[in-house]
């Protein structure tokens, strides 16, 4: 995990980049003005274990 320990501010979050930092082991704080879709990354990313909010 090359982002383990490491905290990142995604915008635009349902572009995906937030669930591939994530999965490289990222703290992720989600920002988009789309919020329902926001929510559904942040959700995507805790089930799988991942640490996220919106």
């Amino acid at each position: 995990m090359r982002l383990e320990n490491k905290v990142a501010l995604i915008t635009d979050a349902v572009s995906g980049m937030a669930r591939i930092f994530a999965g490289e082991g990222a703290k992720v704080a989600v920002a988009d003005v789309l919020e329902e879709e926001g929510r559904a990354v942040v959700a995507d990313i805790t089930r799988a274990n991942g640490t996220a909010i919106f």
